[in-house]
């Protein structure tokens, strides 16, 4: 009896032992799993963490890439004539196309205070040897605000003078050709490279001055002291005499702007000339609107010192023109322009040439165009003709 109870409990514990090393291995196969799924969770954890820093990064770079694009700008504008007009002198007539000009804006803001301005443009289609037309920069300058009052301007801008020099998209007057005041007396489009300064000093009450190259103007030939052909569009611009350039404009009362301008140069001639040419460009203009009606006046002149500027006749060159102007429609538009200028307007012969245009715009949309005017020239010159275009800026 007392063997039987030894061998069952010799049974009992053999089975014990074996059922303890059974759960002992799958304890150790069931750890084993568990420390392969840790490792496991921990590569997924870190694959994981590597992907958010790779999202957020990408979201950095296309946020600061979105931020860069919305700081730059990107405009233009352009035109094409269609001139026919009869030389009534000669009995000869001109019958042309041409996509004047074509203009690309680029622009962009640093910060709240500062901003580049670029505009680059192609006259006549075609440029190079032999051809009609030019690349030019016509504007390339850093503006920064000193103060909410004060602004400034370093590079190559536009002069603050006349009516159009500073606005002549298409769009925004009527014509197709410019008027021939200002792009023969002032003349438009005029940029120089320098510093200006411009102060509001009240509300619609504005001052601008600015240090800049000058003209060198011809000192022979038909263009002598001709002031169109003194731009020298700072192509390596001579800058032994700089011009000093004022303006003062007035806007406080609705519909109204008034404006005068002011520029002395020391010798409009860059010392080529045998005496000092010193001159004086005083220009004003104003500009009314009541509805749809507006009026535009404006008067430019020259004074030229030294003799040989007075034997030509070219120390007084001066013109004006007034043009009243109807919005029918804000699609339709007519208006009527009297210019006349003089670029030798000391001499004692007949100089003098008158133009008169009338005409309309229709406008397709805000900043599209189309135009067409009948236009004569009197006084020295005679011819007579129309002219077509279309326009727009963007």
């Amino acid at each position: 009896m007392m063997m039987k109870k030894t061998l069952l409990a010799s049974t009992l514990f053999a089975l014990f032992a074996s059922q303890t090393a059974v759960a002992d291995t799958e304890t150790q196969e069931l750890r084993k799993v568990i420390e392969q799924q840790q490792k496991v969770l921990a590569e997924l954890e870190r694959r994981l963490e590597q992907t958010e820093q790779r999202v957020e990064s990408t979201a950095d770079v296309v946020e600061q890439t979105a931020a860069k694009t919305s700081s730059t700008t990107i405009g233009g504008y352009g035109e094409l004539h269609y001139n026919n007009i009869k030389n009534n002198l000669n009995d000869s007539t001109k019958k042309e196309f041409d996509f004047h000009r074509f203009v690309l804006f680029f622009g962009h803001e640093f910060n709240d205070t500062t901003r580049f301005f670029s505009e680059l443009e192609v006259e006549h289609s075609l440029a190079g040897e032999g051809k009609n037309g030019e690349v030019e920069v016509e504007q390339a300058y850093i503006e920064h605000d000193f103060s909410q009052n004060a602004s400034g301007k370093a590079g190559l801008f536009l002069m603050p003078v006349g009516i159009m020099n500073e606005t002549h998209e298409p769009d925004t007057f009527y014509g197709v050709e410019r008027n021939p005041v200002e792009k023969n007396v002032i003349p438009a489009t005029w940029w120089e490279a320098g510093l200006a300064l411009n102060y509001q000093a009240a509300p619609g009450l504005g001052f601008d001055f600015g240090v800049t190259s000058g003209l060198n103007v011809p000192t022979e030939g038909s263009k002598a002291y001709n002031i169109r052909s003194g731009r020298q569009k700072v192509s390596n611009a001579k800058g032994d005499d700089l011009a000093y350039t004022g303006r003062v404009k007035y806007t406080a009362i609705p519909g109204l702007e008034l404006a005068a301008s002011a520029q002395y140069q020391s010798d409009l001639t860059q010392g080529a000339a045998s005496d000092t040419a010193s001159a004086v460009m005083l220009t004003a203009h104003a500009i009314y609107s009541i509805e749809d009606f507006t009026v535009k006046a404006l008067y430019a002149q020259w004074d030229i010192d030294g003799a040989d500027a007075e034997a030509l006749g070219r120390d007084e060159q001066n013109g004006y023109y007034i043009e009243p102007s109807y919005r029918i429609s804000p699609e339709f538009g007519v208006f009527a322009r009297y210019n006349e200028y003089d670029n030798a307007a000391g001499n004692s012969d007949d100089t003098k040439v008158t133009q008169t245009n009338v005409g309309l715009n229709y406008w397709l949309h805000e900043h599209v165009v189309l135009k067409a005017d009948w236009e004569q020239l009197g006084g020295s010159k005679d011819s007579d003709g129309f002219n077509l275009g279309v326009g727009y800026q963007f």
